[in-house]
């Protein structure tokens, strides 16, 4: 709080001020008597003040309008409608700051812009779009002038073969909410094999991206365990796209949830936030040459070796984890790859490329 009363100065100053005194939640929003409280102290010049401060108001809304293209300075009721009868209360927006923009500030955007084009949902690129928008009004002449700006017309991002589903606005909405409040939630969720949603309660943990899908991940309701192998049964992940509502209860989720054991980056390396069948397995292939190369440049595991065998074939070997996207890169590599060990491995891609055979013979 500034040392004399808002009210004491300057209207420059009085504006910076009642920004940095403003409540950051629509919880939090106050009315202008609650506001007066730090604005002016001057009881015989309190209608004046209560003036200026209605006016300092509207002066900040317009500055964030004009300049930052934003309606950070929230009124309850809204900016425009009657408030005759009501109590006009104010806050600003939680997620708004005064950022320092600079060249760096806006090429990171343009850069996660252009590689997210066709990789990410279309209700998560929009906000990225949104924000790229907000800083291009700001400063875009002077971007494209930088030498970083001039990057941007050199790149592109192909799309996918298959497209990022659709996903639910609110069910996301939801889900952030029962993350930061740590609270369970209530699913309804569509199966691929069920005709209807199913109702259930999840403790949730957190969003995975793999390619360009989003799972949710958590654990079904289940009692404290000293054990963790007993909790990580319970662990499971979900299609947020087969969410079709979310509800946030107002229960909260178990402490025993936030363990460091059971943190994301540990069930990561347990190898439980994809379908996998085991946890890590030492895998053998034998590649041709030629199609080995890519594999240099973008290893397997930290642990892989590529060995000459002859001057076709290639053998690479590497710690990974029996995933089914591993099983699909394996089947998608064809002639090119020859699955050695495991043998339950070579096994399920020799069916998978059986059974694909089979569908092209007349």
């Amino acid at each position: 709080m500034p040392t004399h009363s808002i009210a004491s100065y300057k209207k420059s100053t009085r504006i910076f001020a009642l920004y940095q005194c403003l409540p950051r939640s629509e919880a939090g929003a106050m009315s202008l008597t609650e506001l007066m409280v730090g604005y002016g102290d001057n009881p015989d010049n309190l209608a004046n003040e209560r003036k200026n401060l209605e006016n300092d108001l509207i002066a900040l809304n317009q500055i964030f309008s004009d300049v930052f293209y934003s309606e950070a300075l929230v009124r309850v009721p809204a900016w425009g409608q009657n408030i005759s009868g009501k109590t006009a209360r104010f806050y600003i927006e939680p997620s708004f700051s005064i950022d320092i923009i600079n060249e760096q500030t806006v090429f990171f955007w343009e850069m996660l812009d252009k590689y997210t084009a066709n990789y990410l949902p279309v209700s998560f690129k929009q906000s990225i779009t949104d924000k790229l928008t907000q800083l291009g009004r700001q400063n875009k002449d002077g971007f494209h002038q930088s030498k970083l700006g001039q990057w941007q017309g050199y790149l592109i991002t192909l799309p996918s073969i298959v497209q990022a589903p659709t996903l639910n606005n609110d069910v996301i909405a939801s889900i952030h909410q029962a993350l930061l409040q740590n609270k369970q939630l209530q699913i309804s969720y569509q199966n691929k094999w069920n005709y209807s949603p199913i109702e259930r309660v999840v403790y949730p943990k957190g969003l995975i991206f793999i390619d360009n899908m989003v799972y949710l991940t958590g654990f079904n309701p289940t009692d404290d365990h000293i054990d963790d192998e007993i909790l990580l049964k319970a662990h499971r992940s979900f299609a947020v796209n087969r969410i079709t509502e979310a509800i946030v209860t107002t229960k909260p989720v178990p402490d025993w949830v936030e363990r460091d054991s059971l943190s994301l980056k540990y069930l990561c390396e347990l190898g439980k936030l994809e379908p996998t069948d085991n946890a890590q397995m030492k895998l053998v292939l034998k590649v041709q040459k030629y199609a080995c190369q890519h594999l240099f440049e973008r290893p397997l595991s930290q642990d892989q070796q590529i060995t000459a065998i002859d001057d076709i074939w290639n053998q690479v070997s590497a710690s990974v984890a029996n995933t089914k996207r591993l099983q699909d890169w394996l089947v998608s590599m064809s002639q090119l790859a020859v699955v050695v060990e495991p043998s339950g491995l070579k096994a399920v891609i020799h069916e998978r490329l059986q059974s694909a055979l089979e569908l092209y013979e007349d």
